[in-house]
């Protein structure tokens, strides 16, 4: 049993939207989708002409936050989503009615509606493919080539995420939701 959850050396992006590739990919979501599973904002500079030069453009790296206290499980009223064996927030297809509830209750806008399967969906570490064959990194952090995305297990105190922690000052997403997110921006 793990506990998985994911660090963005988010300042590394190039913007080359190879992870959102990858996990459209790795997952059969339609190339193009907007704000399916994984996506990249842009935070554009400010200020005029003249200084833009002194700004750096950034790039945020959005998905699933893998809540510890999730509350898209919480507002499931079928007992559809619910947390794997390594803390990952899953979904029962076969119980999901599309309900909503679930993607109104996420902070993080991370859930959306597979019209293909007609179920709410969202980033689950690509638990269904990778992790299920015993590869241990996502489809998004194997394909990022400035290595952006640390993936692992928190609970290892020897995993590469657990030592960056340790290591690095991080952020976290809208905490004061209570939500627990399982996601770390590094300063």
């Amino acid at each position: 049993m793990a506990n998985y959850g994911m660090a963005f050396d988010y300042k590394l992006c190039i913007n080359c939207r190879a992870c959102e590739v990858a996990c459209k990919e790795e997952n059969g979501i339609e190339l193009g989708a907007n704000k399916h599973r994984l996506w990249i904002e842009t935070k554009e500079p400010s200020g005029d002409f003249w200084n833009l030069n002194r700004e750096k453009m950034d790039f945020m790296q959005l998905q699933c936050q893998q809540c510890e206290d999730a509350p898209c499980l919480k507002a499931c009223p079928h007992d559809a989503i619910y947390r794997d064996n390594n803390g990952i927030i899953r979904l029962y297809d076969e119980k999901c009615d599309l309900s909503l509830d679930c993607v109104k209750a996420c902070p993080y806008d991370a859930r959306y509606v597979d019209t293909r399967k007609n179920i709410t969906d969202k980033c689950i570490f690509c638990a269904d493919t990778r992790l299920d064959r015993g590869l241990m990194t996502t489809a998004c952090q194997v394909t990022c080539p400035s290595k952006v995305r640390i993936f692992g297990d928190l609970d290892d105190p020897k995993s590469e995420i657990s030592q960056t922690l340790k290591k690095r000052d991080y952020f976290q997403l809208k905490v004061e939701k209570g939500t627990k997110p399982k996601l770390f921006y590094l300063k």
